[in-house]
């Protein structure tokens, strides 16, 4: 076993990464639309450990098989593709896959693609040595510090967005940050697709609840895009969980067939807990994952070959004496970086990890969890970041105090992943030279031209003296971020939206309402 940080077969690049540094994380001028890894991955396991890996992912395959339930045209997708197909009863089969099978099929998949956003400049790369950070997604459950714990509506779905298009260190729109529980069911996706659209000029997630709701993200995009462009480029993408341990039902590959049927991006991830959907232990959970992931993947190439897949992985562990899940813990942190190895591998993109947390507060444990997570995401090199932003209490609450620490801390990210500058001028030989041993370096040219741009200025940290910051009010870092994101969306102006295309996004929205009765489940 090896524990050196090497660097990726997929080369590096500098580019749109260039150092972000200074401001308090308000300067339009220093965002870009992702950033390139300029410092190497690292690679824990050696060659024959990853081929253990592999070689286990490829027997659960081949002698235990995944489960597709209530979908036949998958099914006949697989078995034309030469999987061995055994009906458990009606509407419920097996596949397995002989080894290689699977890897075989995802040789179309493209190890890089572009998710095009309305706004050109706001274009993400998905893929190689490129980052995009996502908000979280999918918590029930919203909390701040004035009202507490409550359940979510359309209005903090909007708020979040806000929040997230206002801050330079996030690149992407997400998805489902929270469930607008006040519009029913059936219909809240159309709202959470337009709320995207209308409140960021950024990419965005769309619904994969029910392929007919796919679908209606695909169509409102065509209306934003155009139909032309859409048919030819990744616009939008699904975030698709297989029902673990190895089922996929009929909701998640009927909704991955119609993402891909369009071209459009899809993400497939496991949500894998440790003792009770997967292994305790961190090795079998992650062959388990590469097996899951690989066959979702792979799906979308039988529909479409070179349909964008991002291989996927959430790893999680519990607390073996309560039976609660645990996040932002060690053992998955390394199994991250495993499975960035893995994917590097397959040469697909990766999705995994990022600021985890079971802490209820937006507190110490919630910091030290989350970057604990999210560290090994940037250390594995994942390219798609989603949870990057506001996860809090599992998951089942999006926090706003816990939104501003998050995206400070992917600001200072963004430096690290800059990775070390040596130029002449970075070493800063004149820097010492000007005055020689013995003085101080304030007023030096070299001070003077760095002093904007040397070190990230964070918006949140307190750097005072105890006096000072005592004098002040004592005030913490969770009620720091309260004050800070109602300034946010105080000073929020949304981007432009043409006029004809919104007035036709809503009325597509109330064409569908209409036709359909409210569900509430």
């Amino acid at each position: 076993m090896t524990a050196n940080a090497t660097t990726s077969r997929r080369g590096r690049r500098r580019g749109s990464g260039a150092r972000r540094s200074a401001s308090s994380g308000d300067n339009p001028h220093l965002e870009v639309p992702f950033i390139r890894r300029a410092i190497p991955t690292y690679d824990i396991l050696g060659e024959p450990a990853l081929e253990r890996i592999e070689a286990t992912a490829d027997r659960i395959l081949a002698e235990i098989g995944m489960e597709f339930r209530e979908d036949p045209e998958t099914v006949d997708l697989f078995r034309a593709a030469g999987g061995t197909v055994r009906e458990q009863s009606p509407d419920v089969w097996n596949i397995r896959f002989e080894p290689g099978l699977i890897r075989d099929l995802l040789k179309t998949a493209p190890a890089t693609f572009t998710q095009h956003a309305r706004n050109p400049a706001n274009n993400v790369e998905i893929g190689g040595d490129a980052v995009v950070f996502a908000p979280a997604y999918g918590s029930p459950f919203v909390m701040d510090l004035d009202q507490g714990r409550r359940y979510g509506t359309i209005e903090d779905f909007r708020n979040f967005i806000k929040l997230g298009q206002s801050s330079p260190w996030l690149h992407h729109s997400g998805g489902t940050i929270c469930e607008p529980t006040d519009i029913p069911v059936n219909k809240r996706h159309l709202d959470m697709v337009y709320s995207h659209i209308r409140y960021s000029d950024r990419g965005f997630l769309g619904s994969i609840t029910a392929p007919e709701r796919a679908a209606d993200s695909i169509a409102m995009c065509r209306i934003l895009f155009g139909a032309d462009f859409v048919d030819e480029n990744c616009v939008i993408m699904g975030n698709f969980n297989t029902t673990s341990p190895l089922v996929l039902d009929g909701n998640t590959t009927r909704g991955i067939r119609t993402y891909a049927a369009a071209g459009q991006g899809s993400i497939h991830l496991p949500f894998l807990l440790g003792g009770a959907v997967s292994p305790l232990t961190m090795a079998g959970a992650v062959a388990q994952c590469l097996a899951e992931s690989m066959t979702s993947c792979a799906l979308t190439q039988l529909v479409r070959p070179g349909a964008p897949a991002v291989l996927g992985s959430f790893l999680s562990t519990m607390s073996l004496r309560s039976g609660s899940p645990t996040f932002g813990t060690a053992e998955p942190a390394l199994g991250s970086l495993v499975m960035g190895q893995l994917a590097r591998r397959l040469s697909l993109p990766l999705r995994c990890a990022g600021n985890f947390s079971t802490s209820k507060l937006p507190d110490a444990q919630a910091m030290q969890q989350a970057m604990m997570s999210m560290l090994s995401a940037v250390q594995c090199g994942a390219n798609y970041l989603l949870h990057s932003a506001g996860f809090l209490d599992g998951l089942l609450s999006m926090s706003y105090e816990k939104f501003m620490l998050d995206t400070d801390a992917c600001g200072a990210l963004h430096v690290y992943l800059n990775g070390l500058d040596t130029s002449d001028d970075a070493l800063g030989f004149d820097a010492l030279a000007e005055l020689g041993p013995g003085q101080h370096l304030f007023g030096t040219a070299h001070t003077l031209r760095h002093y904007k741009t040397a070190y990230y200025d964070s918006a949140l940290d307190d750097n005072q003296p105890w006096e000072t910051w005592s004098e002040q009010g004592g005030i913490d870092a969770a009620t720091r971020a309260n004050a800070r994101w109602k300034a946010v969306l105080a000073a929020y102006e949304p981007p432009p939206l043409d006029p004809a295309i919104d007035a036709a996004l809503l009325d597509f929205m109330t064409e569908k309402k209409t036709s359909m009765p409210d569900a509430w489940y």
